[in-house]
């Protein structure tokens, strides 16, 4: 996430095999159907194709441009079909990439288990926070493999953050900060739309599917993350990136209690979402999280995090830094005050002196600020190739449909303390997922 994403549409095939994918015989490959060839789509496909374990073979979109195109970055042997349904209809189709406006993203996923596929679902997962739970166990009973595509856990810096975090290098955590801010039309989801867009070039039926019936527009076509109909805004789309994150670098489950606000402030046309959102999420594990984001300002770009602990914190985000404490107690200013003689035998004190003095202690090596940057494949590449292992092995990477229906969770949580102004409360007796 921290990561530029935008090389892989020029890098194409040329990346070469993440380290966690295992390499097979050409007639061994993975055979992968692509449902929605949208932008990130694009950017999905290129990244699966640095993997030679894998081989896309058919694609479907309610967009004939973005069909055409897909062909003509895959080549080979790739197929159009009509809809997904005929995606999943093949027995030579081995797995599934969802990438779809979320409203399709329950249906889908569970028809593509029910057909016996595995699936890489874009994140979220969910429209609604019931649908995690559903898919979950349908992965479970059928034994598919899910994997929702927050590619950010795959990035080592995250993995380092986690390492360290995990080592009590940072000592007790009790707050993270996380934002994920853009100052652009298109950051703010307002896309140019391709001028050869029409009712002849667009299924408008298709894009709808689940959806409340509304008038053809190529403005909720081309920009559907800016309507609460097909989306939810900047939680969805951004904040369950951060939480994925949260989650993972934590060892949490999910927030007991989220309080929000949100509000549109400058995007207000082509839209009905929040352009500016911030949240107060409380942790059962012992920690509150700050989640800040607005299309307004691009300071914090495209995701950055503070961990906070008593021993030290971590700045994630184009790269790690890791800030040891250096807080030192100072008391003099309310000692002094006091009669000379209390304040002369209260630095007599050997545990004061070596707590509030540190001039006078003997002489040592503090630790310093560190940094890490990471270099080679970028995360999606390595996302993909936990999720070919794990179709290969049938052993889940840790970003399983239970993990992306609990970091769904958490945006559906935002919204619904937005729209109902109140404090919204997790019920971890209803979460049920077994492992």
């Amino acid at each position: 996430m921290d990561i530029s994403r935008r090389g892989f549409l020029h890098a194409g095939a040329a990346a070469g095999v993440a380290p966690q994918a295992r390499s097979v015989a050409a007639n061994d490959r993975i055979q992968v159907g692509v449902i929605g060839a949208g932008a990130r789509s694009h950017e999905l496909m290129a990244a699966l194709m640095a993997h030679p374990g894998a081989e896309i073979v058919a694609v479907v979109d309610a967009y004939k441009g973005r069909v055409e195109r897909a062909i003509d970055r895959v080549g080979g042997r790739i197929k159009a079909f009509r809809n997904y349904q005929e995606v999943l209809a093949p027995k030579g189709i081995d797995a599934v990439v969802v990438v779809t406006p979320d409203h399709w993203h329950r249906q889908m996923v569970l028809d593509a288990i029910a057909a016996g596929k595995d699936v890489y679902c874009e994140k979220p997962l969910t429209f609604r926070s019931s649908e995690g739970v559903e898919i979950a166990r349908a992965a479970r009973e059928k034994g598919r493999i899910v994997q929702v595509g927050s590619q950010g856990i795959s990035s080592e810096v995250q993995r380092k953050a986690k390492e360290m975090i995990r080592a009590g290098k940072l000592g007790k955590i009790t707050m993270v900060r996380a934002a994920y801010n853009r100052n652009t039309a298109s950051g703010a989801w307002i896309y140019p739309i391709p001028p050869d867009a029409s009712p002849s070039t667009v299924d408008w039926e298709m894009f709808l599917g689940p959806a409340k019936k509304h008038t053809f527009s190529l403005e909720r076509f081309f920009r559907w993350r800016c309507y609460k109909d097909y989306s939810g805004g900047i939680a969805t789309d951004l904040f369950v990136h951060l939480c994925t994150t949260i989650h993972f670098l934590m060892d949490a489950k999910a927030p007991s209690k989220v309080m929000a606000m949100g509000e549109l402030y400058r995007w207000k046309e082509s839209r009905d979402v929040p352009d500016t959102l911030n949240a107060v999420l409380e942790y059962p594990e012992g920690f509150a999280v700050n989640l800040s984001s607005t299309f307004n300002n691009q300071t914090s770009a495209e995701g950055s995090f503070q961990i906070l602990g008593t021993e030290g914190a971590l700045a994630l985000g184009g790269g790690l830094t890791f800030y040891p404490e250096t807080a030192v107690e100072d008391n003099r200013w309310i000692v002094e005050s006091w009669p000379k003689r209390l304040e002369e035998a209260y630095y007599r004190d050997p545990k004061v002196r070596e707590t509030e003095l540190p001039g006078t202690r003997k002489p040592r090596v503090l630790e310093g600020v560190q940094q890490f940057r990471e270099e080679g494949l970028e995360a999606t590449v390595s996302h993909f190739g936990h999720w070919l292992e794990s179709i290969r092995t049938r052993k889940p990477y840790w970003e399983d449909a239970a993990a992306g229906h609990h970091a769904a969770a958490c945006a559906h949580m935002v919204n619904r303390s937005v729209a109902e102004q109140r404090m919204v409360e997790w019920d971890f007796a209803k979460d049920d997922i077994k492992a």
